[in-house]
C-alpha cells in the first residue's frame, strides 16, 4: 500500500486560526475515535493546547467493547490526560460529558464566582476529521446547530455554538503534517478520517483484512461466515467476494464493490466492536 498523507491547505489556516482563539477560551475538548484513540491524537495540538485544561473526549464507544474503552482511559488518566467515552446514540453518555465539562473548570469558575463574574464556559472543540466533533455538539444542544457530515473535511471554517451556560468553537479537523507512523495513518483511513477520493479501496480493505485476521478472526468468521480464513489475506479476501457475491462475468472477483462493502461494514460497526490501537 503507498504512503498515506493527507494534509489539506485549508488546515494549516486551521491551525492558525484555532492559536489565535485560544485567548477567547475556557478550555478545549478534544474528540478522538474511540476504535482509534492513539492514531487520533494530533501532537502539534497536544503542543498548542499546552497552557489550556483539556478535555479528551472518546466518541463511537459504542463501537468498542466497554473492557477496550475502560483500558484506554485508564491509560489516558495515567499520561495525565482527562477522559470520559461518549455515544451521540446514548444521550446519558452525552450528559455525563457536559457535566464533566464543568467539572474540569471548577476552579475556574469558583475564582470567577467569587469575584462576582458569572459568565458562560467557552469551550474549544478540536481533532482529526470525522470523529464526531459536530455531531457532540449537536447532542449537547439538543439540536442541530452544527453542520455535520459522514465524511472527512466537512467543518471548514470555526463556527460559535451557544447555549446558556456553554459555547462551544466548532472547528475544522485537523491532521498532523506528517504520519512518521503509517500503522497509525492506516487506522485513520480505516475509519475515514482521510478523504477517500485519495485512497485506493481495494489496498484498504485488504490491509484492513490482514489487520483483522490477526486481531478479530471470529469477527470475521461471524460476520462472512467463513470457517476457514485461508493462510494468505487474498484468500480471504476471495472467500468474502464469492459469499457476498462480488462476481464479475466469467467468475472473476470484483475486488472493488467487494473492497467498498468491506469498508463500509467496518465503519458502521458491522463486522464487531473492534480497537485498532
Amino acid at each position: 500500500m503507498k504512503h498515506l498523507q493527507w494534509f489539506p491547505g485549508h488546515m494549516t489556516a486551521a491551525m492558525r486560526m484555532m492559536e489565535e482563539s485560544l485567548k477567547a477560551v475556557d478550555g478545549v475538548m478534544i474528540v478522538l475515535d474511540a476504535r482509534a484513540p492513539r492514531a487520533s491524537l494530533n501532537n502539534k495540538l497536544n503542543k498548542l493546547f499546552v497552557n489550556k485544561k483539556v478535555l479528551y473526549v472518546l466518541n463511537k464507544a459504542d463501537l468498542v467493547q466497554p473492557n477496550d474503552i475502560k483500558r484506554t482511559i485508564q491509560e489516558f488518566s495515567q499520561e495525565g490526560k482527562e477522559c470520559i467515552a461518549t455515544s451521540t446514540m446514548d444521550k446519558r453518555t452525552v450528559d455525563l460529558l457536559y457535566t464533566k465539562i464543568f467539572s474540569l473548570l471548577k476552579d475556574k469558575l469558583d475564582r470567577n464566582k467569587e469575584k462576582g463574574i458569572f459568565k458562560p464556559v467557552r469551550i474549544m472543540v478540536a481533532g482529526i476529521p470525522n470523529t464526531g466533533k459536530s455531531t457532540i455538539i449537536n447532542s449537547l444542544c439538543g439540536g442541530k446547530k452544527a453542520i455535520t457530515g459522514n465524511k472527512a473535511g466537512v467543518t471548514k471554517g470555526k463556527q460559535w455554538v451557544r447555549l446558556r451556560e456553554l459555547e462551544l468553537l466548532d472547528t475544522p479537523g485537523t491532521m498532523p503534517p506528517a504520519f512518521e507512523n503509517q500503522t497509525l495513518a492506516k487506522h485513520l483511513a480505516y475509519i475515514g478520517s482521510m478523504n477517500d477520493a485519495n485512497i485506493d479501496f481495494n489496498d484498504l480493505a485488504f490491509e484492513l483484512l490482514a489487520e483483522l485476521k490477526d486481531k478479530y478472526p471470529e469477527l470475521l468468521k461471524s460476520k462472512y461466515s467463513i470457517d476457514d480464513l485461508g493462510v494468505e489475506t487474498l484468500d480471504l479476501f476471495n472467500a468474502i467476494c464469492v459469499r457476498r457475491g462480488f462476481l464479475r462475468r466469467g467468475g472473476d472477483y470484483d475486488y472493488e464493490r467487494c473492497a467498498t462493502a468491506i469498508i463500509d461494514d467496518f465503519r458502521k460497526g458491522r463486522i464487531g466492536k473492534i480497537i485498532l490501537d
